[in-house]
């Protein structure tokens, strides 16, 4: 059994005035408030004020904030809210493309949130590091490390982590192949978050659905739910998430050959990923970007060119497995007459999108 979903970084007052679908411009105004009462107030507001303005995109403010909530915090001698805030510069890093600055800050995280005995910071921050571990595709050492969050989720009836969980297993088993399981998990992570009314949480795992619904050649079911999806990232302000979105569209419009409106929604999600700084959907948008144009007829020599950039790229951010499809997609244009289909459907299997599922 679980209850309604909440949101444990709105500390304080805060905690009981937000709920987990509350706006983030209105996060914002209501940390503002409380940042004029105590110090160990400010350090409350000033939690949420990061987590606002890193889902906006707004990464640099975000990042003034966690390290004056952490500052704050420690001033108070909160542990568990030091703990709070080194898992909001944690997920930051993750979400900047700096994996190795994330796992360092979330470890840290998770070590003063057991000092302090924060159980459930402590859970956030060991999800972070499962989190970036996947989304580097490093699944044999962070498959069963999600598998016990989510049973220690259910243990605790605590909704959103069970959603989270779900999805992140479910991406693996998808990444992996093993699409049939990968639907069922989104689906209940779907029908969790829609009874615990996490619209967040579900916005992510409708995406997950239109994903796997499109690599098994249902393309226009799949748009439909990321329509939904897209009416819940723009209701809640969701800057990253919404990017996402988007970018998803683009992959199933690519896998049914729609290679122009493949390209139009690849560039408008590349703009938006470039708005909010985050370079991981940005190299994944180039990607789709370059793999429809290459489809479309462009010279290979160009399209060749933009994949070595995109391979270094990953190399840098540690997303293994993208950088190992541009490998493929590297040698299928070197051979003569496979990459260039202009108004035909893509040959051959539908690729991995590794390191896609965003933050929660």
């Amino acid at each position: 059994m679980y209850g309604k979903a909440f949101a444990p970084e709105y500390q304080g007052a805060l905690g009981s005035s937000l709920s987990v679908n509350s706006s983030y411009e209105e996060v914002l105004a209501r940390a503002s408030e409380e940042q004029r009462q105590s110090v160990l107030d400010y350090a409350r507001a000033g939690l949420a004020v990061a987590e606002a303005n890193r889902r906006l995109g707004r990464v640099d403010d975000a990042g003034h904030a966690w390290r004056e909530s952490y500052r704050a915090a420690r001033r108070a001698g909160d542990q568990g809210l030091m703990a709070w805030a080194l898992w909001s510069g944690g997920t930051l890093a993750r979400q900047c493309g700096r994996p190795a600055l994330a796992r360092r800050w979330l470890a840290a995280a998770a070590e003063l949130a057991q000092r302090g005995g924060d159980r459930i910071a402590r859970g956030y921050s060991v999800a972070g590091l499962a989190e970036t571990g996947r989304i580097q595709g490093d699944y044999a050492a962070v498959r069963e490390l999600h598998e016990q969050l989510l049973a220690e989720a259910r243990e605790h009836g605590e909704a959103r982590h069970m959603v989270w969980a779900l999805e992140g297993i479910a991406q693996m088993h998808r990444n992996t192949g093993s699409y049939g399981t990968a639907l069922s998990m989104f689906e209940e992570a779907a029908e969790i978050a829609w009874n615990a009314d996490d619209a967040r949480g579900r916005a992510w795992a409708l995406r997950g659905i239109a994903d796997v619904l499109s690599l098994q050649g249902r393309p226009e079911r799949a748009l439909e739910l990321l329509a939904e999806a897209e009416e819940m990232c723009r209701s809640m302000d969701l800057a990253g998430a919404l990017a996402y979105n988007r970018k998803m569209r683009g992959n199933v419009l690519f896998r049914d050959g729609r290679y122009e409106e493949a390209c139009e929604v690849y560039a408008g999600a590349l703009r938006s990923f470039r708005a909010i700084h985050e370079p991981r959907g940005e190299a994944l948008s180039r990607l789709g970007l370059v793999k429809s144009r290459a489809r479309l007829g462009r010279p290979s020599e160009e399209t060749l060119a933009e994949l070595e950039e995109l391979h270094d790229a990953f190399d840098r951010i540690g997303l293994h497995q993208a950088r190992d499809s541009v490998k493929t997609f590297r040698a299928e244009v070197e051979r003569p007459g496979r990459a260039a289909r202009p108004g035909g459907r893509a040959a051959g299997a539908a690729p991995k999108s590794a390191g896609e599922q965003g933050s929660q």
